[in-house]
């Protein structure tokens, strides 16, 4: 997250499928059968939308690529063993708070006050207890440290938080980390420092979900209070791996969790719907990384019934997919044409190299006459809206496709509450996300697994710092629900599109290749892909 580097990478901007024939392009792919997504009528060999096979890898829009570490005085609150740097990649335990420079130790070690010694005692049997009380409120909690009959203005310098570390094995990690945020958000170093301190013994990258998160949580706490927030970019340094470990990193999550197949399988199935009697079709992806997305739709198209349309591709992307690629947008377009030209596809490809609120009408090429479709794939929310600037990017993009005449707009985003919600709220809903979204990695993969170390480290802690440590035009991880999304199209002008049937049992089949614990939900024309109970992508069309 360096000052260089303005947007952060998602969990989700990356994809690999392991193929079968690899070319001079470094693509591979193979070609399924899938009747279940054919068009009716057609004849011969349909193509599978999710089962296409390449070998190729993204960052969609990387904030860094590589290592975190944080370079802190000596009296910082942060670890000299961030998850983040290479000498701390399996573990968070940090001993800093013991050594000689560690200012926010234990202020009454060695205090010969009787009186102070009792206090400590009867105070730590109090809070043994709270944090013990399974009906404990989570709020509550947050406020151990203020309990009745005690004096508030001497409390926090009362704490030994060694002993507290032998409490670990009773204590509730999500309780404490709520706890740390809200001494964050409240400026109270003191406290925040040593709940830092007690949280680097319990969190660990090859543990428990909830330990994994803790880990990259804890590492957004202490970015936000050493540098508070604003400074983040400026404060971080960043050393970003090769292209090749990267794009590796992204497709061990491609390979182990369906969000990306999700995405682009609904879209591709809402698409090729809308637009199955259209002779010439404009798709603009805004970001469009590979390329991916479009190879089983060239495809499927192929074997039209009444042949194959005209197909034109503008591929809207920043410069930051191109250190993943390891090129500009002319490695995607030549990728396209070869794979056009094997299935007698009609296709032109244009490259529009830029940020998506940096794109005017004019670097779209709309041609009279087409049917224009619009891709958003977990996109828009790195969009800044009112909340960040009144320039409102995310609504004038909006209305800048509207004033396209789409036949169909796909969205798939985040289903998250993060974009307005105050610090302490939004660090509650991350870790909350999260955490779902590490136990849908953890049924994949072992939790010393290196590769899934590195790909959460690399693919995911990124977003959850910046949401972390962030604030205004330097946080560019700004979620919103499908609700809110709702509001902002129909403001536009667009009416929402019902996904059919089709779409919905093309992702149920997706889907019997995971977990059992991923399901769907087909909810007021959207489809949710959960976890469990909770809610973790949503896609939906629009005109």
């Amino acid at each position: 997250m360096s000052q260089k580097h303005q947007s952060s990478a998602s969990i989700h901007e990356f994809y690999h499928q392991p193929g079968q024939e690899v070319n001079q392009y470094g693509l591979s792919f193979q070609f399924l059968d899938n009747n279940a997504l054919s068009d009716a009528g057609s004849q011969g060999t349909s193509v599978s939308f999710e089962n296409y096979k390449e070998e190729y890898f993204t960052l969609e829009s990387s904030t860094t690529t590589g290592f975190v570490v944080y370079d802190s005085p000596a009296a910082s609150i942060s670890s000299n063993k961030s998850p983040f740097s290479p000498q701390g990649s399996h573990s968070c335990v940090s001993d800093h708070y013991h050594s000689p420079d560690n200012l926010y130790g234990s202020p009454i070690s060695g205090s010969s006050s009787a009186d102070d010694s009792n206090a400590l005692r009867r105070k730590m049997r109090e809070l043994e207890v709270f944090l013990m009380e399974p009906e404990s409120d989570v709020t509550d909690s947050c406020n151990f440290c203020f309990m009745s009959g005690v004096d508030q203005s001497n409390l926090l310098g009362c704490w030994d938080w060694n002993k507290m570390v032998e409490m670990i094995p009773r204590l509730n990690l999500k309780e404490i980390l709520i706890a740390c945020a809200e001494a964050v958000s409240n400026k109270d170093i003191t406290r925040a420092a040593g709940l830092m301190h007690v949280l680097d013994q319990m969190v660990s990258v090859s543990g428990d979900p909830m330990q994994r998160v803790g880990a990259y949580m804890l590492e957004g706490l202490r970015a936000r209070l050493e540098f508070s927030g604003s400074k983040i970019y400026k404060s971080l340094k960043c050393e970003a791996p090769v292209s090749s470990d990267l794009m590796t990193y992204m497709g061990i999550l491609y390979q182990i969790c369906p969000y990306w197949r999700f995405a682009y399988l609904s879209a591709n199935v809402a698409i090729r719907e809308a637009v199955s009697h259209e002779p010439v079709i404009h798709i603009i992806d805004f970001q469009i990384a590979q390329g991916s997305q479009w190879i089983p739709l060239i495809q499927a198209f192929g074997n039209r019934q009444g042949g194959p349309p005209v197909i034109r591709i503008t591929g809207v992307d920043d410069s930051q997919s191109t250190h993943a690629r390891g090129g500009g947008l002319h490695i995607v377009g030549q990728r396209l044409l070869d794979i056009a030209r094997q299935w007698n596809v009609p296709l032109e490809f244009h490259d529009t190299a830029m940020t998506c609120y940096e794109v005017r009408r004019e670097d779209l090429r709309i041609l009279p006459g087409e049917a224009v479709v619009v891709n958003f794939p977990f996109v828009l929310h790195h969009m800044p809206d009112e909340s960040v600037n009144t320039t409102n990017h995310r609504d004038l993009l909006l209305r800048l496709v509207k004033s396209l005449n789409p036949k169909i707009v796909t969205v798939v985003e985040q289903e998250s509450n993060t974009n307005t919600k105050p610090f302490f709220q939004r660090f509650i809903e991350t870790l909350d996300y999260y955490t779902a979204m590490f136990e849908s990695i953890d049924v994949a993969r072992s939790r010393d697994d290196k590769q899934r170390i590195n790909a959460e480290q690399h693919c995911v802690a990124r977003d959850i710092v910046n949401m972390i440590a962030c604030e205004n035009d330097e946080r560019v991880e700004r979620h919103e629900l499908l609700g809110k999304w709702k509001l902002r199209f129909s403001m536009a002008g667009f009416t929402q599109c019902p996904l059919s049937s089709s779409t919905s049992t093309a992702v149920r089949d997706l889907l019997k290749n995971y977990d059992k614990n991923y399901r769907l939900e087909e909810r007021d024309g959207a489809l949710y892909l959960c976890w469990k109970n909770r809610h973790m992508a949503t896609s939906s069309a629009w005109r």
